[in-house]
């Protein structure tokens, strides 16, 4: 996964809140509170996955983008073949 500027900058700020909480639930882990650093644990790591991998708004874009194109006007790599031309049926 190559990343852009903003996606980095994106990245670090995620990191600067997750890391305080993922911190804290390690130490709360080892305060004997398995629950709530457990569960504070999982939300240090969503804050940084989720945005990453699921919420990209360039993927977003497109699959909306491909949605609404007629099926002339797509660009779908499925429908071609190996040399690019378009298979017929």
């Amino acid at each position: 996964m190559s990343l852009g500027l903003f996606d980095m900058i994106g990245l670090a700020a995620s990191l600067v809140f997750a890391l305080p909480l993922a911190n804290y639930a390690i130490v709360r882990l080892l305060a004997g509170e398995v629950a709530l650093g457990g569960g504070l644990l999982v939300v240090a790591v969503a804050m940084v996955v989720l945005p990453q991998y699921f919420l990209d708004p360039g993927r977003i874009f497109r699959g909306l983008v491909r949605g609404l194109l007629p099926r002339q006007l797509r660009d779908d790599d499925a429908e071609s073949g190996s040399d690019g031309d378009p298979v017929e049926k």
